[in-house]
């Protein structure tokens, strides 16, 4: 029979059916890039027998005349591919997810696989339940990919750290940039041309010819920079991805690891780096309480939103944490993130949080950070005079503090839940639950101490084990020449170049130099511990 793949991009599934025939598997699509005519031809091959896997979208696999055409040949499987938009708990919930069931329950005797990268307990219970598959088993593997190199910094002119990023760690190498807004994506991207770094925008504001043609060339071209908004993502399977950098926060710690897993899929080192600010945490708590769900809803995204701005403000090993939220348990340091190359200082800020939050408190819960910083170091300002702030009990109680670590201090309370962002003519900090615990003395609170920012210094970081090496310049100069091969034939085919080889099969090329089909065959056997060619045996130049 037939295997059905339910799949909710059209990119996606021209990736994996392009990749799947290239690899000798009858794969089709059908979706709205077709023709009416191309769609029909498609039909008559699946029916006659000769395809055996068919992708469609969840909305035209619930359409009448897609289900009548279904019953024309027998399917063997339904796979239902990110899974997790089943879940209204999800990060990328999608409605039209929800009907999947009513259509495969038609099929009874017919098996259904629900296949997704991301998804905690909770939304691992929500496809179990939407989907029906109670009596299924479920394999979770490790979420751990061993070789990103997780970093988070404090913004501080963002535009030029990620421009010192690309420049000092990964020139001419590709990577995705990921932002809030489409507007900010097109200025990014903008600014990076101007600093001669190839970029492009990609969002939902384009029209579909301009992001179809820039996927392509992001898929095809090596060293292209693409800045996007989350929309850009999902169909992407480009193995060479050396870096997603966040420079807006995403909107979980779900997004976070399904968008920083589109780095290092061929298993090569890959960097996952992030800035944020207190900004970005007004803003994010902005957005949820000003969204339309339900007070359930907005709980679960609560304890979400947290989760991520602790893991921003962690100490311990982002590894660690980051698994952590899956319910998976890392044994040791991982020595691959920025907290493991370089310890990170936490320092009792109890009774500066006390502080903090007094003068909150004292100012009537109306007041950013900048004017409590003002209040709290003795800064007599126009406005604090006006308000007579500067006759508060707070009023010069911080002095022993820096604005910088004040400002720091109210981020820091605001990503751990002990402060709130007021929302409506009057927009402010307010107090928490959790924010008398503080003040009564039954909490103790620690304080992540920021680091000192270093401008325009390549950033040392530990590199995983099995980062590849080259046994010489040789290998090294063969390697590129294969890779240029590669990028001819893979024009000629017209397919991206990693659907030929990844670069890793092209390193163990280099490595050991087979040369005739027989070898080439034969060191298949030996790839998993290459070792130094014999000179008789090495590939001609």
């Amino acid at each position: 029979g037939v295997g059905i793949v339910i799949s909710p991009l059209i990119a996606l599934m021209q990736d994996q059916v392009g990749a799947l025939r290239q690899s000798g598997v009858s794969a089709e699509f059908i979706n709205s890039s077709l023709s009416r005519e191309e769609a029909q031809l498609v039909e008559k091959r699946v029916v006659s027998g000769k395809s055996d896997i068919l992708y469609v979208a969840p909305e035209r696999l619930q359409t009448d005349s897609f289900q009548r055409f279904i019953r024309k040949f027998p399917v063997a499987v339904f796979a239902i591919d990110e899974a997790h938009c089943v879940s209204q708990w999800g990060h990328d919930f999608r409605p039209e997810y929800l009907k999947i069931a009513e259509v495969i329950d038609s099929y009874p005797k017919v098996p259904r696989v629900a296949l997704t990268a991301t998804a905690d307990a909770v939304t691992r219970r929500d496809i179990v339940e939407k989907l029906k598959l109670e009596r299924a088993a479920q394999f979770v593997s490790s979420f751990d990919r061993a070789n990103i190199h997780y970093r988070v910094l404090l913004k501080n002119k963002d535009k030029q750290q990620l421009h010192d990023f690309i420049r000092n760690e990964h020139p001419g190498e590709p990577g995705i940039v990921y932002v809030r807004t489409r507007r900010r994506a097109d200025q990014i991207a903008s600014w990076l041309k101007e600093k001669g770094l190839p970029a492009f925008s990609y969002h939902a504001g384009l029209d579909p010819h301009t992001r179809t043609e820039r996927q392509k060339q992001f898929l095809h071209d090596d060293g292209l920079i693409i800045v996007a908004t989350i929309a850009f993502g999902m169909g992407i399977d480009k193995p060479d991805v050396r870096f997603v950098a966040h420079l807006d926060l995403p909107a979980s710690m779900e997004a976070y690891y399904q968008e920083t897993g589109r780095a290092g899929r061929d298993g090569q080192p890959a960097d996952a780096w992030m800035v944020y600010s207190l900004a970005d945490v007004v803003a994010m708590r902005k957005l949820l309480d000003q969204s339309e769900g339900d007070e359930a809803f907005k709980r679960i995204q609560q304890r979400k939103l947290e989760a991520l701005l602790g893991y921003c403000e962690a100490v311990e090993c982002r590894r660690e944490a980051l698994l952590g939220y899956f319910g998976e348990t890392y044994p040791a340091p991982c020595r691959t993130c920025d907290n493991c190359a370089q310890s990170v200082e936490a320092w009792d800020g109890t009774i500066a949080a006390q502080k903090a939050l007094s003068c909150v408190y004292r100012t009537g819960q109306r007041f950013g950070a900048a004017h409590l910083t003002d209040i709290l170091i003795g800064n007599s300002t126009e406005r604090i005079l006006r308000l007579r702030h500067d006759r508060l009990k707070s009023f010069g109680a911080g002095k022993d503090l820096s604005p910088k670590v004040w400002r720091s201090v109210y981020r820091q309370l605001l990503a751990a839940g002990m402060l709130s962002v007021n929302v409506g003519k009057i927009s402010g900090y307010g107090l928490t639950e959790k924010s008398w615990s503080v003040l009564r003395s039954e909490r103790k609170v620690r304080f992540r101490k920021d680091p000192r920012l270093i401008r325009n210094k390549k950033v040392i970081k530990v590199s995983p084990k099995h980062k590849p090496d080259f046994l010489d310049d040789d290998a090294r100069q063969l390697f590129e020449k294969l890779r240029h091969l590669r990028l001819d034939l893979s024009k000629k085919l017209g397919v991206p170049p990693f659907v030929i080889f990844h670069d890793k099969t092209l390193m163990e090329m280099a490595a050991l130099r087979p040369t005739n089909r027989g070898e080439f065959l034969l060191s298949l056997i030996h790839i998993s511990e290459p070792t130094r060619p014999s000179k008789s045996s090495r590939m001609p130049s």
